[in-house]
């Protein structure tokens, strides 16, 4: 057996482990297509450290591979499903994937990415719940394979790739889930993150973001490991999920607060129709909640509502409950047991209590991350070996609880998502009739921030020729990448705000449309 599933399957093999949109499973049947996915990838030919890339939505098949890179030694990569055929490719080349998995709804932009003939390290690919040319099936696959518990079961873990602030996205190699090592080490964290987050062991997660995102991962997959049942659902429908809160029992979610925006917004019927008596912890992250949107939460759903400070890079960092909200308005909260967080100033010196500096993270457990094939970049986040920062600005108080006053100045957060302008940029200015290009984000209600682009042309155009001229524009953008990144509108601008140096002033473009706000973060 494997030894996660197994252990559970050991206890009642015919105990639910996985709900999704279109059927269940068991533990006895997950480990049995646990074992089968580690001897068929083996007899494939991969070895411990190899890398397979999987692209596909939240469903049971994710979790069995996973498992299964988990128990044998791989390196799994988890693809954002948004992402081009154009930026598909290049993750499946970037991380050296042998191998691909990619489930129905994404084969077509699958196919045209290995079509672009730009993944020569590819060995082969499978298709999940259909087929397509050039790709095995996935079920044949398990099918041509025995089910015995596989020997010299090995760690395995994943590699996220994160849009960096100039260039391609980038793979992020965490010390932690270094592959090779003992399963013992994923057992020990598992557990460790269950124990600090307040997950019960035997509780039911549920998933309603993308499992491609590193805090979705680490709040269903390693509950997972520690025996926690996971309801998921491919898409976030604020209903539905309530009902199945409800009809499910489940203890514990993570969400985004675009996610609580559309909660608040269902009708009152709805909203006092829910019980959710079950749940025991919410956890929130990935972007700024605005105050009123977490206090209505809170009234709502009571102080079982919680929030946390981290990245792909640095996992979880400060956590914050409802009661260390209330009495520290604005914290995320205080640094986790195995973490040590410091403030510090341009020449890495620590700064006063209460003094907005840099944010500095440091794994007291000797945790470290990598960006996979930049050494530069992994150089230019850390102070020293251990110590490193995601470029967020904020202060500490008197209490230890942490603030955030700023943030990387080009990112932009939309709907808990990351999007970084400057590959936004590089693909703007290859449009033929793009000069220049400043890419930032602006207000929205619902999401947070919204991508904004202003360009100068090559040539000017009339105001009536504008509104083509964006509409073209952004599909040019839609062509080349994930459809989140595209700007939602365009500015035309005669000329940019520069200094002599040539730096351009993005500030000031931006500013106009935050004037009015309460928070730029």
């Amino acid at each position: 057996m494997a030894h996660f599933p197994g252990r559970m399957a050991a206890l009642d093999d015919r105990r639910i482990a996985l709900i999704d949109d279109r059927g269940t499973s068991t533990w006895g049947e997950l480990d049995e297509r646990t074992n089968k996915l580690i001897n068929m990838l083996r007899a494939r030919g991969l070895q411990p450290q190899d890398a397979v890339a999987v692209y596909a939505g939240n469903c049971i098949e994710y979790y069995e591979l996973m498992m299964a890179c988990t128990h044998a030694g791989l390196v799994y990569v988890p693809v954002n499903w948004h992402f081009s055929a154009e930026e598909l490719a290049y993750v499946i080349d970037n991380s050296g994937a042998r191998a691909l998995f990619a489930e129905e709804a994404y084969l077509s932009t699958a196919v045209d990415a290995l079509d672009r003939g730009e993944t020569s390290g590819l060995e082969f690919a499978v298709a999940i719940r259909s087929d397509a040319r050039g790709f095995d099936n996935y079920e044949a696959q398990l099918a041509s394979v025995s089910a015995h518990a596989p020997d010299n079961q090995l760690l395995g873990g994943p590699m996220f790739y994160t849009s960096g602030t100039t260039g391609r996205p980038k793979g992020v190699r965490s010390s932690t889930f270094a592959a090779g090592g003992d399963l013992a080490l994923m057992e020990l964290v598992g557990g460790g993150l269950s124990d600090m987050l307040s997950l019960p062991a035997s509780g039911t997660t549920y998933l309603c973001g993308p499992i491609y995102h590193s805090a979705q991962w680490a709040f269903s997959f390693l509950p997972l490991l520690t025996g926690s049942r996971v309801v998921m659902r491919q898409r976030f429908d604020p209903a539905i999920a309530l009902a199945d809160i409800d009809e499910h029992g489940v203890t514990n979610v993570h969400l985004v607060p675009t996610q609580f925006h559309r909660l608040l917004q269902l009708d009152e019927q709805t909203r006092t129709g829910f019980d959710g008596g079950s749940l025991q912890v919410v956890w929130h992250g990935a972007a700024p909640c605005p105050p009123r949107v977490k206090q209505s939460m809170i009234d709502w759903w009571g102080n079982v509502i919680a929030e946390y400070y981290g990245s792909t890079e640095g996992s979880i960092v400060t956590t914050a409950t409802s009661e260390d909200w209330l009495t520290h308005p604005g914290t995320v909260g205080k640094a986790s047991a195995t973490v040590e967080v410091s403030i510090r100033d341009d020449d890495g010196n620590t700064v006063a209590t209460g003094e907005s500096g840099q944010i500095y993270v440091k794994n007291l457990m000797g945790s470290d991350f990598e960006y996979h094939n930049e050494p530069e970049k992994t150089a230019s986040v850390h102070l020293e070996r251990g110590t490193f920062t995601f470029g967020d600005i904020g202060y500490l108080d008197e209490d230890g609880y942490l603030y955030l006053s700023d943030r990387k100045i080009d990112m932009i957060i939309s709907g808990g998502v990351n999007i970084y302008p400057a590959e936004i940029e590089a693909v703007l200015v290859g449009h033929p009739r793009i000069q220049d290009a400043a890419v930032f984000g602006i207000p929205n209600e619902e999401f947070g921030e919204e991508v904004k682009a202003a360009v100068l042309l090559t040539k000017p155009a009339g105001a009536a020729d504008q509104a083509a001229l964006a509409d073209d524009i952004i599909a040019h953008c839609r062509a080349h990448l994930a459809g989140y990144k595209a700007p939602r509108s365009i500015d035309f601008e005669t000329e940019f705000p520069r200094h002599e140096t040539g730096k351009l002033y993005k500030r000031l473009l931006r500013d106009r449309y935050w004037k009015d706000q309460d928070s730029r973060i």
